[in-house]
């Protein structure tokens, strides 16, 4: 069985019109809820002394109080009351998950990654690092002394690069179609191009970017995942957002695409025996039954690569 962490809690009010489908974790929820292959958990929410390893005590204030509302709001979410317990629960997924995935191979949490948080304020719809905290966290706990990250999310995991620095056990690959700065996405790559450090990494996927070209950039691009030595633990954020009927995409990926390029990424970990948790990122697809589709997709090739009789 595939391991899944998912609360009710994860949700908090952002607007039925937000540009951000909140409701994309209960629906995906519910959609797995029948899988006998989905052993569902509810997490508890992350430690506040995990969450200020990462970020600065005033940052924190500000999500859980409201004030300054200029820092509660700038990850682009109207605050209220219930963001804080949320986004606690959504990282206490990401850790959770992890955990799980040390003892068992792998595990997956219906919540994102938060990739564009910054030590000392939020970034496009992201609150708290939750992948940065849960490997803090391991390596605090002595259950990792090296965790990888390997972001598929459409756009480039600025967050995570900025926290990277500094954190030698940590190593940061972001694969992505669209740049961000300033908390600004740019449809095209070359118009603002970061530059990798010594511990984060980063590959693009050029506008009009088919399958088959996806799959060898990101062919070219998991030897990254070991260049600094083999990790104990890889998370994987699979971004729903690179589809190519998302509002931001300059790609040509479809559901049998994104599909493919998550099998690729589970036989990778598998193929060198490296737990790999997951979480769901991204997505503004109008029409959110296609965001889910791509995040239950993810879920039937994890099983296909893990749960496939030899």
């Amino acid at each position: 069985m595939i391991p899944v962490y998912y609360h009710p809690g994860y949700f908090a009010p952002i607007g039925d019109d937000h540009t951000m489908p909140m409701r994309k974790f209960a629906l995906v929820a519910e959609r797995l809820k029948d899988d006998p292959a989905a052993q569902f958990h509810e997490p508890a929410p992350v430690p506040m002394e995990a969450l200020e390893r990462v970020h600065t005590r005033a940052y924190i204030q500000a999500i859980e109080t409201g004030e300054p509302r200029a820092l509660a709001e700038e990850q682009k979410f109207p605050w209220s009351p219930k963001l804080f317990p949320a986004v606690r629960l959504t990282n206490g997924g990401v850790l959770a998950a992890a955990r799980h995935a040390l003892e068992t191979g792998v595990a997956c949490a219906l919540a994102s990654g938060f990739h564009h948080s910054c030590a000392d304020h939020g970034e496009g719809f992201c609150t708290f690092n939750g992948l940065v905290v849960a490997l803090d966290a391991l390596k605090t706990e002595g259950r990792i002394k090296h965790g990888a990250v390997l972001d598929m999310d459409l756009h480039y995991g600025n967050g995570t690069a900025s926290l990277a620095p500094g954190r030698d056990h940590i190593t940061a690959v972001s694969i992505y179609g669209n740049d961000y700065w300033l908390n600004k996405p740019y449809k095209d790559v070359e118009t603002i191009r970061h530059h990798d450090g010594e511990n984060h990494f980063s590959a693009i996927l050029p506008n009009g970017t088919d399958e088959p070209q996806m799959l060898d950039i990101l062919e070219k691009t998991l030897p990254k995942l070991l260049s600094r030595g083999k990790p104990d633990l890889i998370l994987y954020q699979a971004g729903a957002d690179p589809y190519y009927e998302d509002p931001y995409s300059p790609l040509k990926l479809d559901h049998a695409a994104l599909k493919a390029r998550d099998a690729r990424v589970f036989r990778f970990c598998k193929e060198h025996g490296i737990p790999v948790a997951w979480v769901l990122a991204g997505g503004y697809t109008k029409d959110t039954s296609k965001v889910v589709q791509v995040h239950v997709n993810t879920f039937e090739a994890c099983k296909e690569v893990y749960l496939a009789q030899p």
